[in-house]
């Protein structure tokens, strides 16, 4: 679990973020939302120690991050994998060479042993054989998925991603979102994820953190986000006239979920008495 308490960023005169705290837990796909200029990438950027913050608190398993010395902020850094936004990939190594690169720099197992840790993580993200490729050879929904291998394969307990679907056609973005929420789950990893996306918001969205001018305008799930009445929410959100409707669609959906689900309660509800309907007349 990460804890964000009351986090204040300024750079000179201008606040780019104003006391802003969020829970996020393990298992789960936590989104940082907001339009450019709204503090998320400042936010993403003070937990994992690249800015410090002016004012407030990194918790990570309740140990505050902001108040380590170096060396202690290193050890939990070891812990976080980072899934960057143009995948970052070293383009004169290849695919093996990559995925290995944290396993030659945090760790002294011999070479064997990184191959399998290289081909179990590789084998995860659906890319077998892809080892002795180039980046130059691989599309770009495959070099995400190369980043993604490299981001877990020192076993992480915390995943951050800028932007995982930057450049990929919907179809594409959809493999990957699913992909960092099947492994999110499978390992409990705390899993943090800033994006535009909206297809993202709506399919993984487990925490949803929405932020609007450096503050926290909003927060909750992505079941929430469609009932929710903030006016600046929705205009960030279902901003053509196709997503209103596709929101009403969804709400007339999730509505009836919820009158089903209470039918079935009342139904399986051993105390509710058993109504019998009389005999029709002869």
């Amino acid at each position: 679990m990460i804890e964000v308490k009351n986090i204040k960023k300024t750079f000179g005169d201008k606040t780019v973020i104003e006391d802003v705290s969020a829970i996020m837990k393990a298992g789960q796909c936590n989104l940082i939302i907001g339009s450019s200029g709204s503090g998320k990438t400042v936010l993403m950027k003070c937990m994992v120690g690249l800015f410090e913050p002016n004012a407030g608190e990194v918790l990570y398993q309740g140990e505050n991050f902001t108040a380590m010395k170096g060396s202690e902020k290193t050890e939990i850094r070891k812990e976080i994998g980072m899934l960057f936004q143009g995948s970052a990939l070293f383009d004169s190594q290849t695919v093996e060479e990559n995925v290995m690169f944290p396993l030659n720099m945090f760790t002294k197992d011999p070479i064997r042993k990184k191959l399998e840790r290289v081909n179990e993580v590789l084998a995860r993200v659906n890319l077998v054989g892809a080892n002795k490729k180039y980046p130059s050879e691989l599309s770009g929904g495959m070099k995400k998925r190369v980043a993604l291998a490299r981001a877990i394969v020192l076993n992480p307990k915390y995943l951050f991603c800028d932007e995982p679907n930057s450049g990929l056609d919907p179809q594409t973005s959809l493999v990957i979102d699913r992909l960092i929420k099947e492994i999110t789950e499978e390992y409990n990893i705390t899993t943090v994820i800033n994006t535009h996306d909206m297809n993202s918001v709506m399919e993984i969205g487990n925490y949803i953190l929405y932020m609007y001018h450096g503050n926290k305008e909003w927060e909750g799930n992505k079941k929430e986000i469609i009932f929710s009445k903030n006016e600046r929410l929705n205009e960030f959100i279902f901003a053509s006239d196709f997503l209103q409707d596709a929101k009403d669609m969804r709400m007339l959906e999730e509505k009836g979920k919820i009158s089903n689900d209470r039918n079935m309660e009342e139904l399986l509800d051993k105390d509710a008495p058993i109504l019998i309907p009389p005999p029709a007349d002869e």
